[in-house]
């Protein structure tokens, strides 16, 4: 008999442990796996980051939770520069990389405003959006996408607008790289009065057309997510930004204190280093444009079309026969290759999976010679 179950949260299974199986079949193989399942930068960070980060003299210090003046002024300059808009530094603050801030919205957003619930996220995602949601005892519901990975805006039930805290936007989205008309999410948000937080930590590495940001239609309810985990190969500093609506920041960032959320101040140091150059990130497009078009020719000499994302450095592949479990143990037992399926990010995806090419080249080419490529 199947004992009764305590009552409260249980915490599911964490998706990208169910790939232990397929880990250790890819390993088996000569060369061992190459890991292509997970977006963990491998590239080197730049030079002036390391730097700043050994020897900034930061640590005795608290650092200020909305990150200290050359944190918020490094960032508005990088959003000057790089993406043409133009963000009052008092309209950004710093956020200990974005998984923290993305999972931790809805419940402050919920303490705000407790008559609202329901946390809108695209169908096909990064988990988190629906998870920060279940955490925050909010009902996570996903928004359809259309043929290109977009969303389906007019496709929201009245209801549940009623109910919403937040939309989050992806763009370029992860895992499908789809690229969204974020105009047309800012006027949704503003005509119904729900907040539209863009995650944008992959805006750097658009390759149709130049990067986009929501703050281009006006900082008005809405809230641009960054981070320099994937632009800057820093994922282990864990720091990034929010920036726009002044009302939404400045609330977001006083909870934030209260709480004792901190990016630590050696690593806002790093942090301004990364966010003022521009050439190592550069190099960083140029390796993940060439990977990803090696990777489609690899794949296509084996058979399965991969299309070029809109953007960021995954291949939504998929499954020649649907079944993306099936082709995630194919790719391990003939190519050594870890991949991660489609379902992981949400049910809609099931019939796909998601290579993140961000492994050195040699690792392509081991795959290429598993396969007999040239």
């Amino acid at each position: 008999m199947t004992e009764p179950q305590p009552p409260g949260f249980r915490p599911p299974p964490y998706p990208y442990d169910g790939l232990r199986e397929l880990q250790a079949i890819a390993a088996a193989h000569d060369g061992g796996c190459v890991d292509l399942s997970i977006g963990t930068p491998t590239d080197p960070p730049p030079e002036a980051a390391l730097r700043a980060l050994a020897t900034s003299g930061a640590e005795r210090g608290y650092p200020l939770s909305v990150g200290s003046p050359a944190y918020r002024d490094a960032a508005a300059g990088w959003m000057s520069r790089r993406l043409g808009v133009e963000i009052d530094p008092a309209q950004v603050a710093a956020c200990i990389g974005t998984k923290e801030v993305v999972a931790g919205i809805p419940h402050w957003l919920r303490l705000r405003t407790p008559e609202r619930d329901t946390v809108l996220y695209p169908a096909i995602s990064y988990p988190t959006y629906a998870m920060g949601a279940t955490l925050a005892g909010c009902r996570a519901v996903p928004v359809a996408l259309d043929a290109d990975f977009c969303l389906d805006l007019p496709a929201i039930d009245p209801a549940d607008i009623e109910r919403a805290l937040c939309l989050w936007v992806n763009t370029p989205g992860n895992p499908a790289g789809g690229l969204d008309d974020l105009g047309a999410a800012a006027a949704w948000g503003r005509s119904y009065g729900v907040p539209v937080f863009s995650d944008e930590c992959y805006i750097e590495f658009t390759w149709q057309g130049g990067p986009r940001t929501i703050l281009e239609h006006g900082s008005d309810g809405v809230v641009a997510v960054h981070s320099l985990s994937k632009r800057s190969n820093l994922a282990g500093l864990r720091a990034g930004v929010y920036a726009g609506d002044a009302d939404l920041v400045h609330y977001l960032s006083e909870v934030r204190k209260h709480a004792g959320f901190l990016v630590a101040g050696p690593v806002q140091a790093a942090a301004v280093a990364a966010w003022s150059d521009d050439v190592h990130v550069d190099d960083q497009r140029d390796r993940y444009q060439r990977r990803l078009e090696r990777c489609r020719v690899i794949l296509g000499a084996w058979g399965v079309d991969a299309p070029m994302p809109g953007g960021a450095f995954y291949l939504w592949v998929p499954a020649p026969d649907g079944d993306a479990w099936a082709f995630a143990r194919r790719l391990a037992t003939e190519a050594g290759v870890l991949a991660s399926p489609g379902e992981f990010y949400g049910p809609s995806g099931g019939g796909h999976v998601r290579l993140a090419l961000v492994r050195p080249d040699d690792q392509l080419e081991l795959m290429a010679r598993r396969l007999g490529v040239a």
